[in-house]
Parts: structure tokens; sequence; C-alpha cells
């Protein structure tokens, strides 16, 4: 804005400049002016005052200005002045006229000279006000009013919404009252205020508040709450009272508000990220706004957060969001219906079993089942097929877990590390008891890894216990102890591992209660400095003891296992080395390792790669 600013002063004035530099008069001595009189030199005069302007029959030079030359010149005649200047014009031939050589400016140039800085400016504030509201949705001075969603151009239902029936029986209740208001009324029932939707990103929040939309058949007002805040204090309240009195005009309607965690964190504490006097006013607004609601108005608020425990306390309470919905991962069951809703439109083949699918798909979310299914489709049409195959849907889901196979060329004994390390994992993971089937082996690069160990559990639950626990640390640390056996050596393609095992140990011990020495209590939070919460130095100082101590003892445990079944280490390394990829069949038949036919641990992938740059990466966090 400063340069446009320096542009508008240089055009205005440069105007002025512009105007005298065109005359081409120069500012010369009278003495010089009356020596081209006596030469006989001056053609024209005209005075006003003491001020004289003329012009010279012969062009002189421009003092110290070499090259150029004037011809039409200014001068001041000095008041003590004795000399009969017009008996020397005469006597010269000079003409002395009554009106100026060069033309003055008269008063309406002058008039417009003198405010075109102030026109420029007016209308530079102008257009950077339109554009501000352009850009802004409204800017500085108000906007265009927030107009509902057109039913028909949503395009969802709740029959386009699997996998969490009873979190669309609480929804169907809400939209029932606003049909049928007289059926609740009439037993003194009032409708929520508020109904907020927690839980992962990808579990369906946004898609149910659409098929809301579509489902109500009552104005629908959506907005993210981003969309409230801006740099200027007081804007996003003003839009809030702007956002409710539209919904109320035509009520019964539903104002659905996403990421609501932009502008409902709590305000102090230590979650609390300084001070917004923006976000804090336009969450002021927010709770005024739903307090003014009497209940029978007929205006409900749905948000959708992922976060819901920063949300302020102020928001969760009764009379404003009466209901949390949680919105988890499907379960199996869940998996299966929501595959059947996104293969609708999608050919498949006949051999395709969607129960099966939903099976080898633990913890995924419906949004991660819908790029599946997109992933398979979009293979399926490079390979010019008819319909979607089952080759298709491993290929896809191998690359979403995986990565895309890259063409690279691994030396011998990079190679050789490298199938080593797989094989630590796969070898541990086979040996430890209860834990979940190794599914696949692989040592071709994928993505940024050079190999790949596999890990899926037969069945949902959700609960972990400390043997299992411990054994997805060995199995973690499987490949880093398996190149300490076999080459003496530790690589950079441990770093992974390493950061998923302390994750878990430092878990099991400050979250989990399963260390004797810290005892059954919760010493680090989900997120933000434990000494916040009250945790002394002395008893971080004891975590990290434990978390040493359990690391330790899984490594150790870890290598005596791979010590003592080298025979079947090197088994599979050998089928490693010959096929490069090994399914679960082959693997166990490798290691000579009879196959578990139960699991009963809960749907958390557990994929070990090593990757180009010798880390590895993949192992997922528990569930």
């Amino acid at each position: 804005m400063a340069v446009a600013m320096q542009l508008i002063y240089w055009l205005a004035f440069g105007l002025v400049s512009w105007q005298d530099a065109a005359t081409g008069a120069v500012t010369v001595p009278y003495t010089q002016f009356t020596a081209q009189v006596q030469a006989g030199n001056v053609a024209e005069v005209f005075a006003r005052g003491d001020a004289i302007q003329g012009t010279l029959r012969e062009p002189l030079p421009v003092p110290n200005q070499p090259g150029r030359t004037y011809q039409k010149f200014n001068t001041e005649r000095p008041i003590f002045a004795r000399d009969d200047l017009l008996a020397q014009l005469r006597q010269s031939g000079a003409t002395v006229q009554a009106t100026p050589v060069v033309q003055q400016r008269g008063l309406l140039p002058n008039l417009l000279i003198s405010l075109a800085p102030m026109l420029l400016f007016a209308a530079f504030y102008y257009w950077l006000i339109r554009r501000q509201r352009q850009m802004m949705g409204g800017g500085l001075f108000g906007g265009a009013k927030k107009k509902p969603v057109d039913p028909e151009g949503v395009r969802a239902t709740f029959d386009d919404v699997a996998g969490i029936d009873e979190v669309e029986a609480e929804i169907s209740e809400v939209v029932d009252f606003l049909r049928n208001p007289g059926k609740y009324r009439r037993l003194g029932a009032r409708a929520s205020k508020g109904v907020l939707l927690a839980g992962p990103p990808g579990t369906g929040k946004t898609l149910l508040a659409r098929a809301t939309a579509g489902e109500a058949g009552v104005p629908f007002f959506s907005a993210s709450a981003s969309e409230f805040i801006e740099m200027i204090v007081g804007v996003g309240a003003r839009r809030v009272r702007e956002l409710f009195a539209e919904a109320r005009k035509v009520a019964p309607a539903i104002i659905f508000i996403d990421e609501i965690d932009t502008i409902g964190r709590s305000r102090g504490g230590v979650r609390s990220i300084g001070g917004h006097d923006e976000r804090e006013q336009t969450l002021n607004q927010i709770l005024t706004e739903m307090d003014g609601f009497s209940g029978f108005e007929g205006v409900v608020v749905l948000a959708a957060t992922n976060r819901a425990e920063v949300l302020d306390p102020a928001l969760l309470r009764p009379g404003r969001f009466d209901r949390t919905i949680m919105i988890n991962a499907p379960d199996q069951q869940g998996r299966f219906e929501i595959l059947r809703v996104h293969t609708r439109n999608v050919p498949l083949a006949d051999e395709i079993d969607l129960r099966q699918i939903a099976a080898i798909t633990p913890g995924m979310t419906g949004a991660e089942l819908a790029n599946l299914i997109n992933q398979a489709a979009l293979t399926a049409a490079r390979r010019g097929e008819d319909a979607v195959s089952s080759r298709d849907f491993g290929d896809a889901l191998e690359k979403i877990q995986l990565g895309a196979e890259r063409n690279v060329v691994l030396s011998p004994e990079l190679r050789r590390r490298t199938a080593y390390h797989e094989a630590g994992h796969a070898l541990l993971g086979m040996l430890q008891p209860g834990a979940d089937p190794v599914r696949k082996v692989s040592i071709i690069p994928r993505g940024r890894s050079l190999g790949v160990t596999l890990s899926t559990p037969e069945s949902d639950k959700y609960g972990y216990d400390e043997p299992y626990l411990r054994g997805r640390i060995i199995g973690a640390l499987g490949g880093m102890a398996a190149e300490e056996e076999v080459f003496g050596v530790v690589t950079t393609g441990a770093e992974s591992d390493l950061e998923n095992s302390t994750k878990i140990a430092r878990a099991m011990v400050g979250r989990w209660g399963m260390s004797e020495r810290i005892g059954p209590i919760s010493v680090l939070p989900q997120e933000g400095d434990p000494r916040l919460f009250g945790v002394s130095d002395d008893m971080l100082d004891i975590v990290d003891d434990e978390v040493r101590r359990i690391s330790d003892d899984c490594y150790a445990e870890a290598r005596r296992l791979l010590r003592e079944n080298r025979d079947k280490l090197d088994a599979i390394v050998e089928q490693l080395l010959e096929y490069e990829t090994l399914d679960e069949p082959r693997i166990y038949a490798a290691a000579g390792i009879p196959r578990a036919t139960t699991n009963a641990h809960p749907p958390c992938p557990d994929a070990h790669e090593t990757n180009a740059q010798g880390h590895q990466t993949g192992d997922s966090d528990l569930c």
C-alpha cells in the first residue's frame, strides 16, 4: 500500500512539473537579459510588475548544462534598477506585449491539479474496500447475507450414511422434531439447542451434516468456523449475529458450523494459545445467541470437530450443545455397509466379496474406504477392465498402505540387509503369543521405503494388555535386532522403529499405569507440557528410567528370540531374496511356524518399512 501511495504522489505532483517543463522557459540573471537586449537578440517580452518573460531571436546555451539551449526565458528586474529598459527594447526592435509569452494556468486547471491527489486517494480507497469485500465475503463494512443451502443441491441423504446407525438415529430425532414439532410440544419436550459431532477425521461428520440437510426439508445454513475469524476485531461476532438472525427469520432451520474448535477453544488454561480477542468475541457471541433460543424457535445448531477435548466448557453445558455424539471408526459390519454404499455405482467382478474386504481393512474410516474403492476403480480403468476385480482391490490396498512400487536397483549388500531387517520384523511377529498375523513381507521399494512388513488383526477389539504391548515393542525392534545379530551393526533404518517403540513404552508408563514404580496414575497428558499439570521433574525422570528399562528388556528379548531361531530367520531371508514378496501362507511356511486361526486384538495395521534414506517408517500408532 505504501508503494501505491508514493506512486499517487509522484503522479499528482508530476503533472505540475510536467506543465512547467513543457514551456521550455529558463530563468536567467537580469544582467544576462540586458546584455541580450543590447545585442538585439530579444524578440519579445512581457512584464508583470518586476517579473519579465520573453523570447530570444537566437537560442543560447543553458548555463552549466552542456548541449542544452533555450529560447524562452524568465527573469526578475531589481527594484533598484535605474535603466530605461523600455527605450532599450524599442531601440533593439523587441516587441513589448500586453499578454504573457508563457500562458498562465487558469483557475480551473489550477483547481483540478490541486484536487487531483485527493481524487486519486478517494478512488484508491474505494477500489481497496471493494476488493476487500470480495475477498473476505463482506469485508469491513458488511456483505452478502448468509443464505440457506438449497435442499435440491444437496445430493446426500441418510441412505448415503452407513456404519454409524446409532449416530444416524440421534440426528433423525432432531430432524423429526423440526418436521413435526407439535408431536413433541404436546408432551412438553423441547428440541436440543445444539448437537456436537465429535470424532477422528474421515468418520463422516460432515457427510452426516449434508445428509441432515437433504433429509430435514427445512432451511439449512452451513458455515465453517474459520469464516467468522478476521484480522479486524468484531467482524466475527457480527457475522455470527447475522447468521443466527437469518436462521430465526425462516425457522424452523438448522445451522451447521464445521471445525468449531477453530473458535471454540477453551478460554484460558493450559490449552489456551495466548489471547485472541477476535476469537473470544466470536465465541462469546455464539454462546449469547444460543442462550437466546427459547427451545421452541425451531433453530438447531449442528457442529463438527476433531478436537472435542479442547472446546470451552461453556459450549458443552446443557442448554447449548445438549448432546455430544461421538463418531468413531466403523467396526467390521460398519465397514461392510460403507463399502456397499460406495460401490453402488461401481461395477464389481463376480468374485468380489465385500465382507472379506471389510475384514482386511481394520481401522479404516469411511473416507479411507471411499478412497480405497476409488483407487481400485482407477486401477481397473488403467488396465482396461470392464469391472473392478479382487486383484484391483488388492493392489489399491497395497498402494494405500505401503506406497507405490518404485524402479530402484538395490545393491546385493543393501538388498540382503533389507531382507534381514524385514525378516526380523516378520519372525518376531510370528513368535509373539497373541500377536497380529503377518500378512505380507516385501523387499520391493515402495514410496519412501525399501521394504515393508505388514501385520493386521482378524477381528475388532478395543483394548490392550501389557503382554500385547510388549510384543508390539519387540516386533518394532525386530529389524534393528536382526541387523545387529547378523551384521554386527545398527543402521539408520531403525529410526522409525525406535520412535514407535518409544511412543508405546512411554504411553505404557505415563498413561496406562503399566509400571510398578509409577503406579496406577496418569503422568503424561495427551498434549502439552506435563509440568503445567503439576507433574514434578522427579516424576518425569522416573518415567524416562522406566521407558528405558522396558525398551532395553524388549530389545534384549528380540535379540534372544532371533538368536534362538536363526534358522527360521535365514529361511525367510532366502525366500525373500528369491521371490521379493511373500504373502501370509508363504511366510509361515518358510518359517515352519503353524498359522494361528484366531486373534482377538484390535484393528491396528502394523507396517514396518525401511525407506530409501535408511530410515524405517510406517509402524502405525495404537488405535
